[in-house]
């Protein structure tokens, strides 16, 4: 297959000129930008769904709170257009002015309850700011795919929702988490740890192996995991670790059977961390 010619757009009346010369079904992958394997797994699994790739590159204000890390989160624009040259068809990477002519802006959308749980209660607002963003780039975009990773696990379940309640003409691709050969879940937040840190955050990647080897257990998986928290870890600070029905995302019952969503997060050296995984229970 020939490698598209990958163009960079800024604006979105850019964006919509070049979208309406895309022919073919089209599949959007929705970054903040610092990309990297993991991004590009998504990427891939785009190309693979769809003729042609869109691929934004924006840091939303909206989904950072008081004290968190907008300031400092990792931008580099000319390295993330480098790693995926060839790869997509456009990148969409407009500034915060273009995207919100106000801030904030008069209208958004709300996650509605399953963004006030777990990471929303962490950051209250975060997941309005997540809707209300993916909902502007995908009525930029129009495309028939969206690619969401498996490692956000509760901005994926979100998303889900958005577009069946909100009957958005658009199919959500769940893409699998990618990870280190340490087995640290990628994410442009690990930049930001030190080699003790990365050993720290191991942690969480345990933590899931032990909720997948106590399968298909429903009591088990949730032992492992209150095990791994109780255990505590030097330089961890969990927030928590969940054995998570994927429907109700509710704490599953000792009975439960069917897919189980094994969520967590916890700060390592101060940068907060998630991982996750899908495993599958039966009564005992």
């Amino acid at each position: 297959m020939t490698k598209p010619a990958t163009q960079l757009v800024t604006t979105k009346d850019a964006l919509r000129a070049a979208r309406a010369r895309l022919e073919g079904p089209v599949a959007v992958v929705m970054t903040m930008g610092a990309l990297h394997e993991g991004h590009l797994s998504l990427v891939h699994r785009a190309r693979e769904v769809a003729r042609h790739v869109i691929l934004t590159d924006f840091v939303n204000p909206l989904q950072f709170g008081p004290g968190e890390d907008l300031e400092t989160y990792p931008r580099d624009l000319d390295a993330d257009l480098a790693l995926v040259d060839g790869l997509v068809d456009l990148v969409f990477a407009p500034s915060v002015e273009e995207m919100y002519p106000v801030l904030p802006p008069a209208v958004s959308v709300s996650a509605g309850r399953l963004g006030t749980a777990l990471e929303g209660a962490a950051r209250p607002g975060h997941f309005d700011g997540v809707v209300t963003v993916v909902t502007k780039l995908l009525q930029l975009t129009a495309p028939e795919v969206a690619v969401f990773g498996r490692k956000d696990a509760q901005q994926l379940a979100i998303v889900q929702a958005l577009v069946r309640d909100l009957d958005l003409p658009v199919r959500i691709e769940a893409a699998p988490i990618v990870r280190e050969p340490s087995g640290l879940a990628r994410s442009s937040r690990n930049v930001r740890l030190d080699a003790a840190g990365r050993e720290h955050a191991l942690a969480l990647s345990r933590a899931v192996r032990a909720a997948e080897a106590a399968a298909p257990s429903a009591p088990g998986i949730r032992v492992a995991l209150a095990d791994a928290v109780s255990a505590g870890s030097p330089g961890v600070r969990w927030d928590y670790a969940l054995a998570l029905d994927p429907v109700a995302f509710e704490e599953i019952a000792d009975d439960h059977a069917g897919e189980v969503l094994v969520v967590m997060a916890a700060h390592v050296h101060g940068v907060r961390l998630l991982d996750a995984a899908v495993v599958e229970a039966t009564p005992s």
